[in-house]
């Protein structure tokens, strides 16, 4: 059994929802993956360098692409870390292949939008659910949703339905 919680039902019909409107907020912003936004990927880690220097008490590693700074403070991230541009920030919780794979989606996030990640997503909002970032990073390797198998994916009626 696992320890994470299920999703309420019709959670995938929203993510898909979350998802496909941050899509069309997409084609008004300007400067994606842009000299500007790699600036403000830059300056994310930057930030992130010296948040997780002055906070970490553990092990620094370059794993995935992403500085791990670990032994963080429980008040200085939220769930079970948080990247800003290239760096992961997080406490005592062993670091997984699975949950690097879900940070390095949010630090090309990061270099995508740059300086303006961090208001989009706040505007995206803290339901992990909903929030369009977490759903593009993957909702189960960041453990917000439990791992299902694929056979468990399938849903009824659907044309990969096999009883179909």
């Amino acid at each position: 059994m696992s320890p994470i919680a299920p999703p309420p039902a019709g959670w995938r019909e929203a993510a898909d929802r979350a998802v496909t409107r941050g899509k069309r907020i997409d084609r008004f912003l300007p400067f994606l993956d842009s000299p500007l936004s790699l600036a403000g990927y830059a300056y994310g880690t930057a930030v992130g360098w010296v948040w997780g220097s002055l906070w970490s008490t553990g092990r620094v590693e370059r794993r995935g692409g992403l500085w791990v700074f670990r032994g963080m403070p429980r008040w200085a991230f939220r769930r079970g870390g948080v990247c800003v541009g290239g760096c992961y920030l997080t406490g005592e919780a062993v670091v997984t292949d699975r949950v690097l794979a879900h940070e390095a989606v949010h630090a090309r996030q990061w270099r995508r939008y740059g300086f303006l990640m961090p208001i989009l997503y706040l505007i995206a909002g803290r339901d992990p659910l909903r929030n369009r970032f977490e759903i593009e990073a993957g909702l189960e390797d960041g453990n917000y949703v439990p791992r299902v198998s694929p056979r468990e994916r399938v849903r009824p009626g659907a044309p990969d339905d096999p009883a179909r």
